[in-house]
This record gives structure tokens, C-alpha cells and sequence, in this order.
């Protein structure tokens, strides 16, 4: 089953109002740059932003996703056309050989099933070439992030073009660690309608997820920070062993000790 926020076709066409500060995503932009990736998989496209970014900078891009009215509001998009859409997960792609595979956001947390996580690894492993690399982040549960997620600190107005003034908030429901479970408020002016969507993150340890990357056949080249919000994320760089590292690292390793802004620096919950 996919979250309301994302297939609700009245929700997927207001997400890009209500998340526009995407400053995260140059951070992957710079990522697939410091790899000299020229073949992109975007595992859990959504909106297909990020996607739609890459393509315009020549680089190939498919781009993944479960929800339909999300992929819908991706193909609309001035460039869309230049990205292959799938409406899928991972776990099912077609064959593919890519330089680097991304899970922007929250999409790694929101795979909460450990068959399903296993599924997406797997099948991101299948589709890279050898020496390609998956990047993505996850939340570090020590740091509680949850306890911010209240509609005091989350409520907001947003003005969205040709959609009118949508009010916008979150509240936690239930902390049942290593899950966290949250609703989303849409209340609509335009005709008063009101909107909700529950979702579910899985709050990993970095070892479990490092333990899970190995299992599935990765190699774990680098686990970054996130130096403005130190202690609060960890950024995952597993490569698909092999000589042939993606173009311009040899052997698909990065940098040692190299860091950058965070992705996923939004601090929105999608």
C-alpha cells in the first residue's frame, strides 16, 4: 500500500508547494557529479524533481516509483519527457546497468518491511554496474527526531499556485521503536476540504544498515555525516564490487573523509 500523500492524486499535485525548499537535492546533484555518473537510478522518484534536474543536465535518469498519481505530476513536468518513468519498486525493475543509484529524502525510511527492504537492495544491486555506488540517508534514531513532529512546530500556510491556501501539519501518533508512525493534515480553502494521510519511517542503527548492505552483496566505501545537523543523519555509500568503478573513481570508492552539505536537507517528513 502506498501513503495517501503520495497517491492521492489532490495531495501528489500539491506536494512540490508544500516541500519547495529542495536545496537537499543539490547536494545529490553534486554527488552524481563527484562520481561522474552519466546513468542515474532515483529509487522512489515521487514527483520526479530530482530526476527531472539530472536529465536536464544530460544525465540518463530512471527514475522509480509505487505511486502512480506521483509519477502522473513527474511526467508533466517541463523535461519529464527526458526521464524513463516505472511505476514499480525496486525489488522489480526490467534490466538496467547504472553509475549510481539514489534513495533522496525519507524513501529508505519509508520501506518499513524487512522483506521489502531486502527486495529494494537486491534489486538496486542488480540494476548497478560493477564498481557502481547507491547513496542515501537515513535519520539517527539516538537523536529522537519524532519528538519534533507536533503540529505547533510543523503547522503552516502555503499559498499554492492555481490550488489556493492549503494549511499543512503533522502529528505523531505512535513511537513503537524501530517504528514511528505519523498523520499529515491538508485542510483545502478553496473548498474546505480535509485531507489525511498516516505514514510510517523505520528508524535503522547504523550498523544494522551497514550489516544489511553487506548481506545483500554490497560494500560499504563511506558512511558520511551531516555537517549541518551533525549527529543527526547518516549518508550510506555501498558500491557494487567489481573493477569498473563508475567513471572518474576507479574503483568506485569516494573520497575518503569527503563531505558536503546533507541531503535530504529539507527538514520535511517527505
Amino acid at each position: 500500500m502506498v501513503d495517501d500523500i503520495f497517491e492521492n492524486p489532490r495531495l501528489a499535485a500539491v506536494y512540490d508547494a508544500l516541500d519547495s525548499d529542495r536545496s537537499d537535492l543539490e547536494v545529490y546533484a553534486a554527488i552524481v557529479e563527484e562520481f561522474g555518473a552519466r546513468r542515474v537510478l532515483d529509487v522512489g522518484c515521487g514527483t520526479g524533481t530530482f530526476a527531472v534536474m539530472m536529465a536536464g543536465c544530460g544525465v540518463e535518469v530512471v527514475g522509480v516509483d509505487p505511486a502512480e498519481a506521483s509519477l502522473e505530476v513527474a511526467r508533466g513536468k517541463p523535461g519529464g519527457e527526458r526521464v524513463r518513468w516505472i511505476h514499480g519498486d525496486a525489488a522489480g525493475l526490467p534490466p538496467m546497468e547504472v553509475d549510481l543509484a539514489t534513495m533522496t529524502g525519507n524513501v529508505a525510511q519509508a520501506i518499513v518491511e524487512p522483506g521489502e527492504w531486502e527486495g529494494t537492495l537486491r534489486g538496486v544491486y542488480g540494476a548497478l554496474r560493477a564498481g557502481g555506488v547507491l547513496v542515501f540517508e537515513t535519520r539517527d534514531p539516538g537523536r529522537r527526531g519524532w519528538e519534533e513532529w507536533n503540529r505547533e512546530e510543523s503547522y503552516r500556510v502555503v499559498s499554492v499556485p492555481g490550488g489556493g491556501v492549503v494549511e499543512n501539519w503533522v502529528e505523531l501518533l505512535d513511537v513503537s521503536l524501530p517504528l514511528v508512525t505519523f498523520r499529515t493534515t491538508w485542510v483545502f480553502g478553496v473548498d474546505g476540504a480535509v485531507l489525511t494521510s498516516e505514514s510510517t519511517l523505520r528508524f535503522r542503527e547504523r550498523d544494522e544498515v551497514e550489516a544489511e548492505l553487506m548481506a545483500s552483496g554490497y560494500a560499504v566505501r563511506e558512511v558520511r555525516g551531516a555537517p549541518d545537523r551533525p549527529g543527526r543523519e547518516f549518508v550510506f555509500f555501498a558500491a557494487r564490487p567489481g573493477e569498473a568503478g563508475p567513471p572518474g573513481t576507479g574503483d568506485g570508492a569516494s573520497p575518503a573523509g569527503r563531505t558536503g552539505a546533507r541531503p535530504g536537507g529539507s527538514d520535511e517528513f517527505f
